[in-house]
């Protein structure tokens, strides 16, 4: 019965000592560019919390001019001043965009068209998770119209890992094994590093259109490959939309 105990006593210890150490493993991939930005531009959606907000601290740490677009401009802005305070950087700017609203979208890419002559860099952060069923301004079931039809067609796609955000605050039940596991949960930095590897490393131009995780190319499946597929899914996209194809 004592060995029980003692066995119960000690277990939890063994993980709380070995979690920092897991935790290492688990978040191998790291962004080691030591590019520059001075004169880049950047928009980051969502980047008023969590692995957005990461991102564009990293990408205004390295001189860029920063758009935070996200939906809480009042967030937004609390975060703005805290990235120019902690980097320096002034030019980190705040912008309206709610990604469940197509009009949101198209009068935040009109802005940003009149006030930027140049877009070199784009992370499409935002997304959504786990709502309860509701719909966006234009009729799209929530998950689709934020995270697909919302974001557009990227360069790239990533896979962060398992992160500790705002992403998961809808299920109450992954809240609580966030809170159990979180010694072995990547911190919003952690779960940064892809992103901003992709957008700094240089020569990754040939592998456009990949997926990565943890900074590596990552495997997808066949039906993620399929180039007849992926048409269909853009002209169908399109038409929701009500934009051309080509």
């Amino acid at each position: 019965m004592v060995a029980l105990l003692l066995l119960l006593l000690l277990v939890p210890l063994l993980l709380f000592l070995a979690a920092p150490h897991i935790r290492k493993m688990l978040s191998s991939g790291v962004c080691t560019s030591t590019v520059q930005l001075p004169g880049k531009v950047v928009v980051v959606t969502g980047a008023n919390t969590g692995i957005g907000k990461e991102t564009a601290k990293e990408l205004a740490q390295r001189g860029a001019r920063v758009y935070i677009a996200c939906r809480d401009v009042q967030k937004g802005e609390l975060v703005a001043r805290e990235i120019q305070s902690s980097t320096g950087n002034q030019q980190v700017l705040v912008r309206k965009l709610d990604l469940a609203d197509t009009k949101s979208i198209r009068a935040f890419a009109e802005d940003f068209s009149a006030e930027e002559k140049h877009l070199h860099i784009l992370i499409n952060n935002a997304g959504v998770m786990m709502c309860p069923y509701s719909k966006t301004a234009d009729g799209f079931e929530m998950h689709m119209g934020v995270n697909h039809l919302g974001s557009g067609v990227t360069a790239y796609s990533v896979h962060p890992g398992t992160v500790n955000s705002e992403l998961i605050r809808h299920s109450a039940l992954m809240r609580w094994m966030w809170r159990l596991f979180s010694f072995f949960i990547k911190t919003p930095q952690q779960g940064a590093q892809t992103s901003l590897y992709c957008a700094l490393t240089e020569g990754l131009e040939s592998l456009s259109g990949n997926h990565f995780s943890d900074c590596h190319l990552a495997w997808v499946s066949a039906q993620a490959r399929n180039e007849t597929i992926g048409r269909r899914l853009w002209d169908v996209s399109c038409d929701l939309l009500g934009l051309p194809t080509d």
